[in-house]
């Protein structure tokens, strides 16, 4: 059995749904009738790179047990922690800011946010005066890294033209805000092959990415590509598809933000040791650990393999608490930032989850329960 399980980590495929956050400026991907939360199965004849071609900008892997990792741009932990630095996706309500307030209120250490509606294409021009606002209350705080998510809408697979011209336009604008509110990362989703098979959508990925981001100075500002749980046509559900798009895109500065559910329900079997190392061995192959930047730490409330995406309380889902207590602690996705986007239902659930994570970190199991129940 326990073979079975290492060689289903090893490579996706054969084989326990989340309510959305109360707050819809949270991501909750598994939800109709978003489009882009939707992710495909592998598709015959599908091509991509042999294994090893790395991450634009660092050619060399985590090591195994390593706390550091070398990069281009910024790194973290900054103050020689070897730990991750903990936060969640908090809310923009009552300003950008406020999500900075929050998570210093909860003792976070990172963030996430939308810097805009999620759910819409046009967003409101920033203002220079909450601009700098948010950089003073950064400062304040000392929240690091800051982590914006893309919208809910864009599609940089997209097969229709209409569809992928307004997600290039609309994700040129998140990238440019990213770069005015001195934002670490921006996570987006690869996208959906609807209308396409999956080596023309990740081509068309990898070229929408590519025009968004034309005649713009990244400097250290970094994309990340999410990993998807594979439900509906996205792409992304795979490691090698996050290969093979940052491998057509030389000129761009990538990295990786890895999902545990999403892998989890893609076929990645990360509940026992053995497990794990299959799937990080994976990952280190295909993009290299040194640029998982985030980590999306949700335990998941689908079964694995089941290709669906729904994130739940930590320990209280399929993967459970002794499993994520293995990934929270482990020393190659130490220097990532851990990021809860697990659901919001009742007040306080940021700080119970939050409550749980730091208690892996301190050697407990945290709670048990099943997803079914």
């Amino acid at each position: 059995m326990e073979k079975a399980r290492r060689q289903a980590a090893k490579k996706p495929g054969g084989g326990r749904a989340t309510k959305k956050r109360a707050n819809d400026t949270t991501p909750a991907q598994g939800v109709a009738p978003l489009p882009l939360e939707e992710t495909s199965s592998p598709a015959a004849g599908a091509s991509l790179p042999p294994a090893g071609t790395s991450f634009p900008g660092t050619e060399t892997s985590l090591p195994h047990g390593g706390t550091s990792f070398p990069s281009e741009g910024r790194t973290f932990p900054r103050d020689g922690s070897t730990r991750p630095r903990l936060g969640f996706h908090a809310p923009i309500a009552g300003g950008l800011q406020s999500a900075l307030l929050k998570a210093r209120a909860l003792g976070a250490e990172t963030v996430q946010i939308f810097s805009r509606n999620p759910r819409g294409w046009q967003a409101r021009p920033l203002e220079a005066a909450e601009v700098e606002t948010f950089k003073r209350v950064r400062r304040e705080c000392g929240i690091d890294p800051v982590v914006i998510h893309a919208n809910y809408l864009i599609n940089l697979a997209a097969a229709d033209e209409a569809i992928r011209g307004k997600s290039i336009a609309s994700f040129r604008e998140e990238v440019e805000r990213g770069l005015t509110l001195g934002a670490d990362y921006l996570v987006v989703h690869p996208g959906s092959a609807r209308g396409a098979c999956e080596a023309d959508a990740l081509r068309t990925c990898a070229e929408s990415l590519k025009a968004a981001c034309d005649g713009l100075e990244l400097r250290d500002f970094r994309i990340l590509l999410e990993n998807t749980a594979g439900q509906g046509e996205c792409i992304g559900h795979r490691f090698e598809h996050l290969r093979e798009i940052a491998g057509q895109c030389p000129g761009l500065n990538l990295g990786v933000c890895l999902d545990t559910a999403h892998a989890f329900t893609a076929g990645y079997d990360i509940r026992d040791e053995d497990g794990l190392a299959a799937a990080l061995d994976s990952l280190d192959a295909n993009a290299g650990l040194a640029n998982v930047r985030a980590v999306h730490f949700n335990d998941s409330k689908a079964a694995y393999n089941s290709r669906v995406d729904r994130h739940w309380h930590l320990g209280l889902g399929h993967i459970g608490a002794e499993a994520l207590a293995r990934v929270a602690s482990h020393p190659r996705l130490a220097h990532a930032a851990f990021l809860l986007e697990t659901p919001q239902d009742e007040l306080g659930d940021d700080a119970r989850n939050l409550a749980v994570l730091r208690s892996f970190l301190a050697g407990d199991r945290g709670p048990e329960g099943d997803a079914r129940a």
